[in-house]
C-alpha cells in the first residue's frame, strides 16, 4: 500500500463505503467499482479481503474498524499468540524493533508505560499509528527507519524489554535461520542487551531449537507456542543475567480449549519407556510439545508409554483425560503386510479413513493410491513401527 492510498482510506466516505461492503466478495467489489477514479478501489478491495481474514486471526481487535495490508496481516501475530507473548513482558518501557501492522505493539502497550514502535515502511507505520488512534491507545511512539540505527541511538538501559520479529524472507523465499533474518538478531545480540536487560525474539516455527545458545549466549529460555494444535511461534528469551554456559530452559505452551504448559525438567533427557504392545489408546501430542522435544517429559508425567523408539506416538490401556493433543481409541493393530493389506481392509469394512504415517516407508499419497483409501473424518489409519521396529498399522476412532 502506498502513502497516497493510505491517505485516501482516511476519507470518511471511503471508510463508510468499506463498512457497507464488508460482506462482499473483494473481486466482485473491485469489478463493480472499476473505473471510479474518485475512489481507491484496489485499496478498498484489499481492506474488504483483509477484514474477513482478521475476523478469524484477530477476533476482538477486528471489532474495531482497523486498516490492514495483505502482507502485514499475513506476517502479524495472531491475537491469542500476541496476547500470551505480551504476558511474558512488563515494565516501564519497551521497544518493538519490527512494528509491522502493530499487533504485538497493541498488546505490549497494555503492559508498559511507554512503547516505541519501529518500522521501516512509512506507509505501514502510519497505518499502524492510525489503528492505535482508532483504539484509543496513546502510549506508543512511532519511529520510522532502520531498526538497528534507531536502537543504536538510544542510551544504554533505555528499555526494560526489546521485542523483535525479524523478517524471514530471503531471495523471494523463506528462511528459518536466525542469521538469515532481517534484522540479523545474532549480530544484534550484544546491542539489544545493552539497551535492555531482556529481549524476546519471535522466530520461525520451523527453527531448529537445539544449539541456539552458541549463537545467542544470553539465551535463557526457548518457548514453543501453539494455537489450537498448530505450532505458531518459537520465542527466544535473552537475559543479560544468564549464566555463561548454562543450558536454556525449554517450554511448550499449547493454547487451546484447555491451555497446557510443560517444561523440561532438571533431567532434560527423559527416558523413553516403550510399550511391549499398543494399549487401548493412542495419543499424538500437540505440535508444540513435539517441536520442543518434550514428549518424553509428557509421557513421564501422565504415565504413558511410547509406541516405538523413533516417533512421538504414545499409548496406554487407560484413557488420559487431560491430554494436550489428539486421543484415539485403537480398534485394531496389525503387522503391515503389503500383499494382504487390501484384503484386511476389506475384512474390516474400511474404505475411507484419515491417513497418517511416521517412520514408515510409504507416503500418505502412496498408501491412498495403492490401496484405494478414500477420505474420512471418522476413522483414522496410522502407519508406523512397533516396539521391535516392525511395520504396523492401526485402525482408530477419535476420542
Amino acid at each position: 500500500m502506498t502513502l497516497d492510498e493510505l491517505h485516501s482510506l482516511f476519507d470518511p466516505q471511503v471508510l463508510a463505503l468499506i463498512d457497507a461492503h464488508t460482506g462482499d466478495d473483494p473481486a466482485a467489489f473491485a469489478m463493480r467499482f472499476h473505473g471510479r477514479g474518485d475512489l481507491p478501489v484496489r485499496a478498498m478491495a484489499e481492506q474488504i479481503a483483509c477484514r474477513k481474514k482478521a475476523a478469524v486471526k484477530l477476533p476482538s481487535l477486528s471489532l474495531f474498524p482497523l486498516l490492514y495490508t495483505r502482507l502485514g496481516l499475513e506476517q502479524a501475530s495472531g491475537e491469542r499468540a500476541a496476547e500470551w507473548k505480551a504476558s511474558l513482558m512488563q515494565g516501564r518501557r519497551a521497544i518493538d524493533l519490527t512494528g509491522g501492522l502493530g499487533i504485538d505493539t497493541l498488546f505490549l502497550a497494555r503492559r508498559f508505560g511507554e512503547v516505541v514502535s519501529c518500522e521501516r515502511s512509512e506507509a505501514l507505520a502510519r497505518l499502524a499509528e492510525a489503528n492505535r488512534r482508532t483504539m484509543g491507545i496513546a502510549n506508543v511512539e512511532t519511529r520510522i527507519g532502520d531498526s538497528e540505527a534507531l536502537l543504536d541511538g538510544y542510551a544504554a538501559d533505555s528499555f526494560d524489554w526489546v521485542l523483535v520479529d525479524p523478517a524471514r524472507r530471503e531471495h523471494g523465499g523463506r528462511s528459518a535461520g536466525l542469521s538469515a533474518s532481517s534484522p540479523d538478531v545474532v549480530r544484534l545480540h550484544d546491542l539489544m542487551l545493552r539497551k535492555a536487560a531482556k529481549v524476546c525474539i519471535k522466530a520461525s516455527p520451523a527453527l531448529e531449537i537445539s544449539g541456539l545458545e552458541t549463537q545467542l549466549p544470553a539465551l535463557s529460555e526457548v518457548i514453543v507456542l501453539s494455537v489450537d494444535g498448530e505450532c505458531k511461534e518459537v520465542l527466544l528469551l535473552l537475559d543479560r543475567a544468564q549464566v555463561a554456559g548454562k543450558k536454556p530452559g525449554i517450554r511448550a505452551v499449547c493454547l487451546g480449549n484447555a491451555p497446557f504448559e510443560i517444561a523440561s525438567g532438571e533431567d532434560a533427557a527423559a527416558v523413553w519407556v516403550v510399550a511391549e504392545a499398543p494399549g487401548a489408546w493412542l495419543y499424538e501430542p500437540d505440535a508444540a510439545i513435539i517441536k520442543a522435544r518434550l514428549t518424553g517429559e509428557l509421557a513421564r508425567q501422565l504415565r504413558l508409554e511410547f509406541l516405538n523408539r523413533t516417533v512421538d506416538y504414545l499409548t496406554s490401556d487407560r484413557l488420559a483425560e487431560r491430554f494436550p493433543g489428539r486421543r484415539f481409541r485403537i480398534e485394531a493393530c496389525r503387522p503391515f503386510r503389503p500383499k494382504s493389506f487390501r484384503k484386511e481392509l476389506a475384512e474390516l469394512g474400511i474404505t475411507n479413513a484419515a491417513v497418517q504415517r511416521r517412520d514408515f516407508p510409504l507416503s500418505v499419497e502412496e498408501l491412498r493410491k495403492r490401496y484405494k483409501i478414500g477420505e474420512s473424518s471418522e476413522r483414522f489409519l496410522f502407519f508406523t513401527k512397533d516396539a521391535l521396529g516392525g511395520l504396523v498399522w492401526l485402525s482408530c476412532r477419535k476420542a
